[in-house]
């Protein structure tokens, strides 16, 4: 009996040196793949390859941006949850991260039970606008034409289920109007027609907003953050406008495969802030309109729960059908 319970303890003693000398492997030793699941050079795309080249320069090993758009985020996402966790393939991944359980019935991964949480790293609001041609210059005389007018009124968004959708849908709800959506295939094509004015309102992210507001072809309304922008600090919010409690934002984070060593993920946390330190980091992300937002990998993930269950009502109630 002593001769098994010695060898249980060897074995256990064993195996808690072997963590213990993975904790001191030094990483990264090689470069790290970034995947963002979105199309190069969006709203997305662009705050993490300024993330990603500044920990590059942290790390001396390059932080590679692997673009795998498609299926609503859906194709670079499941690729970081079938990768090793090793801390060699990381997801770059936001608002659609949490949107995608309420939108497909058929996810190949839980946003959750598959992913490791790393760390916030930005956020950035939409945009209430109309055309100049619509008569109104608040968001409450935008409510009151709309309930004057029920179910004349359209506005655009960049596609069904998408956050400038899901955030126009849960404002519609809230203010109690009855709208049309108009769904285009991008936010190009909905910003297109909303110049022109083929389509009076939208929901496009500040970066598109701010230069047509600036200029007299749209006039911004409010901004969808719970603060104001610090892009826009002119621009009031949707809830100081009117709507009490309206929030919605476009979140930026990374995550891992489950299962990456904690002291990986600690890693790159630490890195990821020491990052979001610096002011020329602070400048660009100003420059794509996002702003910057720290936190632990356990804010992280309870962001992710919370926008969960958000959205998830906001696409029942909206009435969005299930995709997949």
């Amino acid at each position: 009996m002593h001769s098994i319970f010695n060898l249980a303890g060897v074995a256990f003693a064993c195996g808690l040196h072997a963590v213990a000398l993975a904790q001191l492997q030094p990483y990264p030793t090689r470069p790290i793949r970034m995947v963002v699941p979105f199309s190069p050079g969006g709203a997305t795309d662009v705050p993490g390859r300024i993330l990603a080249q500044k920990l590059s320069d942290q790390f001396g090993y390059q932080v590679v941006v692997d673009n795998r758009p498609g299926a609503g985020s859906i194709i670079g996402t499941e690729l970081v949850a079938s990768a090793p966790p090793d801390g060699y393939t990381i997801l770059m991944t936001g608002t659609p991260f949490a949107v995608s359980p309420a939108i497909y019935r058929k996810l190949p991964y839980h946003p959750v039970k598959d992913f490791a949480p790393v760390s916030q790293f930005g956020s950035a609001p939409n945009t209430l606008v109309t055309h100049p041609t619509l008569n109104v210059r608040t968001t409450q005389e935008l409510i009151a034409l709309a309930k004057a007018q029920p179910g004349k009124l359209d506005w655009a968004s960049s596609g069904t289920g998408g956050a400038q959708h899901l955030f126009g849908a849960l404002f519609m709800s809230m203010a109690g109007v009855n709208t049309t959506h108009i769904p285009y295939k991008g936010s190009g094509p909905a910003t297109a027609d909303l110049l022109g004015g083929q389509v009076k309102i939208g929901f496009p992210g500040i970066a598109i907003a701010l230069p047509h507001h600036r200029a007299g072809r749209l006039r911004a309304l409010g901004v969808t953050g719970a603060q104001r922008s610090t892009q826009a600090n002119d621009i009031p919010t949707l809830a100081e406008s009117g709507v009490a409690g309206y929030e919605a934002t476009l979140w930026l984070g990374i995550a891992a495969p489950k299962g990456t060593p904690l002291h990986i993920i600690a890693r790159l946390n630490g890195e990821i802030s020491r990052a979001l330190r610096a002011p020329d980091v602070h400048k660009a992300f100003a420059s794509a309109g996002t702003d910057v937002v720290t936190g632990t990998p356990d804010e992280l993930g309870a962001l992710v729960e919370r926008e969960i269950a958000k959205w998830g009502r906001v696409v029942r109630d909206a009435g969005i059908a299930f995709s997949g």
